[in-house]
């Protein structure tokens, strides 16, 4: 049997509070994901996983917690365990630049891997800790914030009693991931002592690596995905989304297509007799010789029409954003009324 893992990346931003967001805010809007239609966040999601008898997956960034204080960790991890569904550790390193108290000294990054080993050991060890005290299970696997891993930070992950690794995404080799494996095979194999569970995906083009992600994939390559997944007998369907990734670019309102195809996702997963749904707490590692599982091939016209898709996804949004800017702009000055005027004319 195959297993889904449906996992979601639950973060606070980084970026939002550089911009001067309260925490309050930050966490409406990243976990809860509200906006002036409801909540399509953590609690949206596994209502959906739930309604199909699926587990999620959710990888939570307790780093906030160095400059909000713990509770808020203890407000995203409560409801995701209470459910349920699977709680893993995420590290976004971003968070140092604002901490009080940077636990290793002056080094800051962007990414875990941009730290020598000895920092990215501290770094995990302080993340698991703050994780479980925040109401987790000992977390056994983890992934990477912007997948920003290397082979030190799976040197660090087993040396701290890590059994799973879920940072490798063919999609970032070269942009952040640096761990040294082959891109093109998608099955889980043990790499520096942890067992590396790789995002899935296809081929989009003869050189383009599509993951198996709700923004990335349309509902026919999700389900083309899972079902090469599915026959070429891999162990695992890796897909991921992140918490607030079932709103819009500006978080302003729901992402209907994201929330299409991530019911789409639910679907293909319950009703395929095949696939199993789980996570990483009792996931089986792979045989010793298990094969290379190898990406399907692309098929142009399947690029072709994901490619419309998300094009008229995202004129929608933008004929919506231009025309609230251009009623707010039209009631600001005499020069705001011809500005929206001319805004209302091209939306």
């Amino acid at each position: 049997m195959t297993r889904a893992i449906i996992s979601f990346d639950t973060e606070l931003s980084a970026g939002l509070h550089q911009r001067g967001a309260s925490a309050r805010a930050n966490f409406d809007s990243s976990i809860l994901g509200r906006c002036r239609d409801g909540d399509f966040g953590i609690h949206f999601q596994m209502d959906m996983l739930e309604r199909r008898g699926l587990t999620g997956v959710y990888f939570v960034d307790p780093m906030p917690a160095l400059v909000h204080g713990p509770a808020i960790v203890r407000d995203i991890v409560a409801p995701i365990v209470a459910r349920g569904h699977e709680v893993q550790l995420h590290i976004h390193t971003e968070w140092l630049e604002f901490a009080r108290l940077n636990p290793v000294g002056r080094l800051t990054g962007r990414n875990i891997g941009d730290f020598p080993l000895a920092a990215q050991k501290k770094l995990i060890g302080l993340a698991c800790d703050m994780l479980v005290r925040a109401g987790a299970p000992e977390p056994t696997a983890f992934r990477a914030g912007n997948f920003g891993a290397n082979d030190d930070t799976l040197r660090a992950l087993a040396a701290l009693g890590l059994r799973y690794d879920s940072s490798f995404n063919a999609a970032y080799v070269g942009h952040g991931c640096d761990i040294a494996l082959d891109s093109r095979n998608i099955g889980m194999r043990v790499h520096h002592g942890v067992c590396e569970v790789p995002v899935s995906g296809l081929m989009d083009r003869s050189d383009s690596f599509r993951p198996a992600q709700l923004c990335a994939m349309s509902e026919e390559e999700m389900r083309d995905a899972l079902d090469h997944a599915a026959a070429s007998g891999a162990h695992q369907f890796s897909a991921f989304s992140h918490s607030f990734e079932l709103l819009s670019r500006d978080r302003q309102v729901p992402n209907r297509l994201a929330i299409a195809r991530m019911e789409a996702l639910c679907r293909a997963v319950a009703n395929d007799p095949r696939v199993t749904s789980g996570g990483f707490a009792d996931l089986p590692e792979p045989p010793a010789r298990a094969g290379p599982i190898r990406l399907p091939d692309p098929r142009p016209l399947r690029t072709l029409r994901r490619t419309a898709e998300q094009a008229a996804g995202h004129l929608a949004h933008e004929v919506r954003y231009v025309r609230s800017l251009a009623y707010v702009t039209a009631n600001t000055s005499r020069w705001g009324k011809i500005a929206g005027g001319i805004l209302l004319a091209v939306a």
